[in-house]
């Protein structure tokens, strides 16, 4: 490039000792030059951009896939996790070059109603948005059900959860946001690439033994996903209505493009607002369902699906006083106030989540099962299929010997305020205590005293009416 550079100055250089030539001659001659020289420049500075940009990308960046252009992978998310910069190893001059690329890469993304083509015609984008134990994979089951014109996909960010999981136990509530959102937003473009990032051990040629729950989703156990079974490969969530071999993403992407829908379930979003980018970006219909169960129904329930988790909390229950500074109450405290503040920012309908939005109550859902999911499919503009109808009668009526804590098969109606039989009266006081916000929002009842909390013929839930 610099020989060329040499060449084209010393051509307009040696024009003052050439014979002379008319002034018209002299100005064309003058401004070939010129452009010649502009367009070296260019070159020359967007080759040295490029080997800037390689460079970081490089240090960044574990493993592309053909499927997605230029990203941050699961190796970046996991050192942003780990110190809070997401750039070890990088220089001062690699941090500024790092910089520019991040800018480039966000615009290159980011939704600006023109860069990006629009969404296919009649394909709604649909997150059930929740937390652990409020019923999530039983109401997910309504959209899983629809069959073949739906693609659902069960807890795919728990992979991401997994990676970013501090030391400690907790995560870095920056960084895990990002990549919640940026994860999703592939996902609902049926893009595995960045996902694959997040799963251990890494697919191998973009297949996979590790994926989580991949036998809640229909669509990854249905051909052409569904490969022919291969023996001695372990694979833990396998597939049970039929042996399939180990998940090919690449055929999970395509599958998922052939589809008209897409479905998603997660407990782990916990602000609303940081998807506001996702429901905005012009690739994507986003209809967002957040489901939300009462707080003390909630504990009950995580005390016995995960109980050796909760020993601490029924040793409150026996003990004395429950302080408010005991850090599993101030956990409590903060999943509360993260469920309520995404409900708030939901019900305010702003204008890029008008028409968007639906709160539902999983007590509602439990009693009125086929009420709100015709509700629920008519938010979303899809089509309330007999096939959903008839899943939904036979789940709601199943008996004790197949409701079991983790089924997606339940007797609705015997479960709405089953908790209020089992759970001590300390430990509802603290939570009404802590979560007392929460629990006027969604229209949950107080229980002022234990005689009221067993009162059969009282109910706890307010007949509301939500988005």
């Amino acid at each position: 490039m610099m020989y060329m550079y040499m060449f084209i100055m010393s051509q307009y250089s040696s024009g003052a000792h050439n014979p002379p030539v008319s002034t018209s001659t002299a100005l064309k001659m003058r401004l070939k030059y010129t452009i010649t020289f502009i367009f070296i420049v260019a070159l020359v500075i967007i080759e040295r951009e490029n080997n800037i940009i390689a460079k970081v990308s490089d240090k960044i960046t574990s493993k592309q896939t053909p499927q997605t252009p230029l990203q941050a992978s699961g190796l970046f998310w996991s050192g942003l996790a780990q110190n809070g910069s997401g750039l070890p190893g990088l220089s001062q001059t690699d941090l500024l070059s790092y910089q520019h690329m991040k800018w480039w890469l966000e615009n290159f993304t980011k939704p600006n109603g023109s860069s990006l083509p629009s969404a296919p015609d009649g394909r709604k984008h649909i997150l059930l948005l929740a937390s652990t134990r409020t019923g999530s994979s039983f109401v997910g089951e309504f959209f899983n059900q629809q069959g073949g014109n739906m693609f659902y996909l069960f807890e795919p960010l728990w992979h991401v959860e997994r990676m970013l999981t501090l030391d400690n136990g907790g995560t870095n509530a920056s960084a895990s946001g990002s990549a919640y959102r940026d994860v999703l937003r592939q996902l609902f473009l049926c893009n595995f690439s960045l996902l694959e990032s997040f799963i251990e051990p890494p697919p191998q040629a973009h297949i996979t033994t590790a994926l989580f729950r991949r036998e809640s989703s229909q669509s990854l156990c249905e051909k052409p996903v569904c490969t022919p079974f291969v023996k001695k490969v372990f694979e833990r969530y396998h597939c049970r209505t039929r042996r399939c071999g180990p998940l090919n993403l690449t055929l999970a992407s395509e599958s998922c493009l052939q589809k008209q829908h897409l479905a998603i379930k997660s407990v782990r979003i916990r602000q609303l607002e940081t998807l506001r980018t996702l429901v905005e970006d012009p690739r994507m219909d986003m209809r967002i369902i957040q489901l939300v169960r009462d707080p003390r129904a909630v504990l009950a329930s995580r005390m016995v699906a995960f109980s050796s988790n909760y020993m601490h909390w029924k040793r409150l229950a026996i003990g004395g006083e429950v302080p408010e500074d005991d850090n599993e109450v101030r956990k409590l405290r903060g999943n509360c106030d993260n469920i309520r503040l995404s409900a708030e920012v939901g019900l305010k309908q702003p204008t890029w989540l008008r028409g968007r939005y639906m709160l539902v109550r999983y007590e509602d859902i439990a009693r009125f099962p086929m009420r709100k999911a015709a509700e629920m499919y008519r938010f979303t503009g899809i089509p309330f299929t007999s096939t959903v109808k008839t899943w939904i009668l036979r789940s709601t009526q199943a008996s004790s010997a197949v409701s079991g804590i983790y089924s997606t098969q339940k007797n609705s109606s015997q479960q709405v305020e089953k908790w209020r039989f089992n759970m001590p009266f300390k430990l509802v006081q603290m939570v009404q205590k802590v979560c007392g916000p929460t629990l006027n929002l969604f229209g949950y009842k107080f229980a002022e005293n234990e005689e009221m909390l067993t009162n059969k013929s009282m109910s706890l839930i307010e007949e509301r009416t939500f988005l």
